[in-house]
């Protein structure tokens, strides 16, 4: 982390020292502050972990400044997390930091750290590999660390060119030894292993072309750097599983479609460097039914098919057994679920969706509900289960983590 936000620290001041001229413009300031607690029903299921109740606070400020004439921009955002039970989820992290130049000549410079999403399905975003996961947060992978960048971005009549140049990988974070939704050996964050020209201060590049061509929405990138996705390896203790972080080359297609009120939407990967060179894919659709039940309620009815082809099992190298490519549980899928919008004063919206593993039927579920309170509140509901979970299935180790969240959040 200290690396990376010394990296960022300079591009930023570079930035900031070659912008001095710009027009004074304003600050502007806000941010939010949330109590949340997870609360799981099933006693834990290994030792060491601790039992039911999980409270934390959360803090995250928004700091932006623009120029008179809107060509200079700033923006810093800061997060940090204080868990009463797990002492790895509570941590500090720069989310975004970076300094913004747009030109009057169709391209822009982004110097610093920053979050960029790509993908278009809602169960799997395969090809979004620009910043590490959040691994304390969530088990789905959409909390994303900022990641220290130099990106130009053309924009142009044929479409959108994005370059990057990523100094500074940082490593995923894992929930520790007495946390919930963990593997049956916890995770060594502390001694991560870097093979295959992967080191932790390697530079990563990374290119993507996106379009719109009449109604399909087109992205195609490629990246070659420090996998964000590591597999592991069993300790000589036996006890912990280190995480080995390989030097890959992928390549990667999103799409989306849209006819009327159908969204097609698929993602596709090929990836070299983590054993043998694999495909993975997820493909869908989402429909939406407006104003259902004489209402101004949105439903979206989503299904999506999730194919993965790498082997992760273990095999013996130079430093013990480890997994040949990193663990998924997304080799043969289905996925259903909904979105409703109630389309209110409260933006009360709520998402729902199950996955079951064509295999070996395991079953997972989620369910997430949102609505605002009054104008500076906001109150969610999230909620995750596992059903009938084959002991092989990755989401064994999971099999009594069910859980319930409740998070509070004041905007200020």
């Amino acid at each position: 982390m200290r690396q990376g936000l010394n990296i960022v620290a300079a591009l930023t001041c570079a930035a900031l020292a070659a912008s001095g001229g710009a027009s004074a413009g304003e600050w502007e300031f806000d941010g939010e502050i949330a109590g949340e607690v997870r609360y799981f029903p099933q006693s834990a299921q290994f030792p060491d972990q601790f039992e039911h109740w999980q409270p934390s606070l959360i803090l995250q400020t928004d700091l932006r400044w623009k120029s008179d004439d809107d060509k200079h921009q700033i923006v810093i955002i800061p997060f940090g997390r204080l868990d009463a039970q797990d002492d790895s989820r509570s941590h500090v992290d720069l989310r975004e930091g970076y300094y913004r130049y747009v030109s009057d000549s169709d391209w822009t410079l982004l110097i610093g750290a920053a979050k960029v999403f790509w993908g278009t399905v809602e169960s799997r975003h395969l090809v979004d590999i620009i910043n590490q996961t959040d691994g304390v947060e969530d088990i789905d992978e959409e909390d994303k660390l900022g990641q220290p960048m130099v990106k130009l971005s053309l924009l142009k009549d044929w479409g959108q060119l994005d370059l990057f140049v990523l100094p500074g990988f940082r490593t995923r974070t894992f929930p520790g030894p007495d946390g919930r939704l963990r593997f049956a050996l916890p995770i060594d964050t502390e001694n991560p292993i870097f093979e295959r020209n992967a080191r932790r201060g390697a530079v990563d590049y990374a290119v993507r072309y996106s379009n719109f061509f009449g109604n399909w929405d087109v992205g195609v990138s490629a990246f070659h750097g420090t996998s964000r996705e590591p597999r592991f390896v069993i300790a000589p203790t036996g006890g912990e599983l280190l995480p080995v972080y390989d030097r890959i080359t992928q390549g990667s297609l999103d799409v989306q479609y849209t006819a009327g009120a159908w969204l097609w939407k698929g993602e596709a990967i090929v990836r070299g460097g983590q054993g043998k060179t694999f495909f993975a894919g997820v493909a869908g659709f989402e429909y939406t039914i407006y104003q259902i039940f004489e209402k101004s309620w949105d439903l979206g009815l989503l299904a999506e098919y999730l194919y993965d082809d790498r082997d992760d099992g273990f095999v013996t190298e130079t430093f013990g057994l480890t997994s040949e490519a990193p663990f998924t549980a997304f080799q043969n899928d289905v996925f259903a679920g909904g979105r409703l919008a109630f389309n209110d004063t409260q933006d009360t919206s709520m998402l729902a969706g199950v996955s079951v593993d064509a295999d070996d039927s395991s079953l997972s579920m989620f369910i997430e509900a949102e609505r605002r309170l009054g104008q500076n509140w906001t109150a969610e509901l999230e909620s995750r289960l596992f059903f009938n979970v084959d002991p092989v299935n990755l989401a064994n180790s999971f099999r009594d983590d069910d859980f319930l969240t409740f998070r509070l959040t004041r905007y200020f």
